[in-house]
Formats: structure tokens, sequence, C-alpha cells
């Protein structure tokens, strides 16, 4: 799925170029130079307003999870607690 970006001249000038391009992808229109709106076949908008997040027993249960996640350390030398002062 690829990313493609037309101004939007072109857009008003031929649509028909950048319906063409939703099939491979998302299009991106800028105004300006600057993006401004995207344009998508409405079988990828279904995908993406219907799909539900995975829950962590689903990630889990990939053959090849896509996990990541680091702890945070807190202490200088990687220690996982902090000394507490109770003075």
């Amino acid at each position: 799925m690829g990313i493609h970006t037309i101004s939007s001249r072109e857009f008003n000038q031929n649509t028909g170029l950048a319906k063409r391009l939703t099939e491979q992808g998302v299009v991106v229109i800028t105004d300006r130079g600057e993006r401004a709106h995207v344009l998508m076949s409405y079988q990828d908008y279904l995908q993406l307003t219907q799909a539900k997040p995975a829950t962590l027993a689903e990630l889990i249960a990939q053959e090849e999870p896509q996990i990541e996640f680091e702890a945070p350390r807190l202490g200088e030398k990687g220690e996982i607690f902090k000394e507490v002062d109770l003075s």
C-alpha cells in the first residue's frame, strides 16, 4: 500500500487519476503545499473504521507477536526500585 501525493489543482483537473491511485493506496491532497485531505477507497475506509483494536490476548496468540515494550528504569544504575526518603 503506497502513499501518493497530488496537489488540489491536480485533483481538480484529473479526479479520475486520483481515483485510480486509491487502488494502489492512500492519496494525500495538498493545498498550497500543505497536506490537507486524504482520499482512499471505500474498502480501505471500511477496514479502517470497522477494525477493532486487538486485545493483549489476541496479540500474544499470534505466531509472531508485534508487541514492543520496554519497561522504564527508575534508578541511575538501572535498578527497578527507587529508595524512599521518609525523613
